[in-house]
């Protein structure tokens, strides 16, 4: 899922594409999306970007003109779901899942699209920033930090850091890799409570205006104990500092035309790295980590394997799975047809009673209660065994029973 790392880095890619770039006509909207139609026209406009947090807007800047009446900019900000992201193409090489597109004005002709195969993103025409998310980790960190250190007392702290990391009301950019990137570097156990982690961290950070203060929190040779559990302790710089780490990977970490993320994995410390733990949180999230989880971990909570990525157009062909699965559906009628009358019988057998079944078990005699039996394959074999055999293993609990009473 792109995190705030990504967004800028997708802002920073309009805004090289667009650069120069005169975009004519109105924006077009595929037929399957369902975030709302923008109305916006002109005969020529300008695109750029800005991100804050995990939102991205765009702004479509009208060319003044001579017309009495000069448009207005137009904002829509975005928000990427799971696998948003933009392209800028030849129109002849429209990409799958284009869910919104911007022509430019040139000839050929290119386009700016917005593509989301799974659909999860929207946008929102003469949008703003939602006002429940925080200060942006990366570009407001003062405020980041300021709003989260008054706010301790809140109740959402109670939870664990893990899942207290993802509330964007606070953490404004970070997701699921981020979140275990940085409490990895810092040691700290996923599930504790997030206010032991946090509290008695300041306002304002004191290394913030240091060039070395990222070195200092990766070096693991040569620092002094009492320095480095100082370091350690403020878990709010690396929320600031990792993230950017990211973002100075440049286009290799967001590089939607190449999709080289060599150097992106090659990055990640904790995050599906092999020997490394992972684990549910209560929200369903997975969680990577390495050695205890902490107090408040999900009880009876399954590690979920990884799951090898298919290919990208297996994936986006909606038609062909569609086609395949009608396919199989037709298959399966007809065998259910054909096998009709045996697996009703199956039924008949699964529905008799427990009560029933249990004195076919009890019959058998003491001296062969740990062998294994065989099934009688005849239908009037069974009958007769279910007739018959109840009865007498009554009979000789019963007389068993009388026995010992007489004794």
């Amino acid at each position: 899922m792109p995190e705030g790392p990504e967004l800028h880095l997708a802002s920073l890619y309009v805004n090289r594409m667009c650069e120069g770039v005169v975009f004519a006509g109105p924006v077009m909207k595929s037929d399957v999306s369902k975030s709302p139609d923008v109305a916006f026209a002109c005969h020529a406009y300008r695109i750029n970007a800005t991100s804050r947090g995990k939102e991205v807007k765009l702004t479509l800047t009208p060319i003044k003109s001579d017309a009495k009446e000069a448009q207005q900019p137009v904002d829509i900000v975005f928000r990427f779901g799971m696998s948003g992201f933009f392209r800028f193409t030849a129109v002849d090489e429209l990409p799958k899942h284009a869910h919104l597109r911007f022509y430019s004005k040139e000839e050929p002709g290119r386009v700016l699209s917005y593509v989301d195969a799974r659909r999860f993103g929207s946008w929102q025409p003469n949008g703003k920033w939602q006002p429940d998310r925080g200060p942006c980790i990366m570009f407001e960190y003062r405020s980041f930090r300021e709003k989260v250190v008054s706010h301790l007392s809140d109740r959402v702290f109670d939870r664990p850091i893990c899942e207290v990391l993802l509330n964007q009301k606070y953490f404004n950019g970070i997701g699921n890799y981020l979140r275990a990137e940085i409490l990895h570097r810092l040691n700290i156990p996923p599930f504790v409570p997030a206010r032991t982690v946090l509290e008695g961290l300041q306002s304002e950070d004191a290394c913030e205006d240091k060039k070395d203060v990222k070195k200092e929190i990766l070096s693991k040779k040569g620092a002094k104990k009492g320095k480095m559990e100082e370091e350690k302790a403020d878990l709010l710089r690396l929320c600031h500092t990792v993230p950017l780490e990211v973002v100075n990977l440049g286009g290799k970490g967001y590089d939607p035309q190449k999709a080289d993320y060599s150097d992106f994995e090659g990055w990640l410390q904790c995050y599906y790295v092999e020997g490394m733990k992972s684990v549910r949180d209560h929200n369903g999230r997975t969680m990577w980590f390495q050695g205890d989880p902490g107090p408040m971990a999900p009880k009876d909570s399954k590690s979920p394997k990884a799951k090898k990525r298919k290919d990208t157009d297996a994936d986006h062909d909606y038609t062909r799975k569609k086609k395949v699965s009608r396919k199989q559906n037709s298959d399966s009628t007809v065998k259910k047809k054909a096998g009709k009358k045996p697996r009703k019988a199956a039924k008949e057998e699964e529905n008799v009673p427990q009560e029933e079944a249990r004195p076919r078990r009890r019959s058998v005699k003491s001296s062969e209660a740990n062998t294994p039996q065989r099934e009688p394959t005849s239908t009037s074999g069974r009958r007769k065994k279910k007739n018959t055999e109840p009865a007498a293993g009554f009979k000789k609990r019963s007389g068993r029973l009388t026995r010992q009473n007489v004794k």
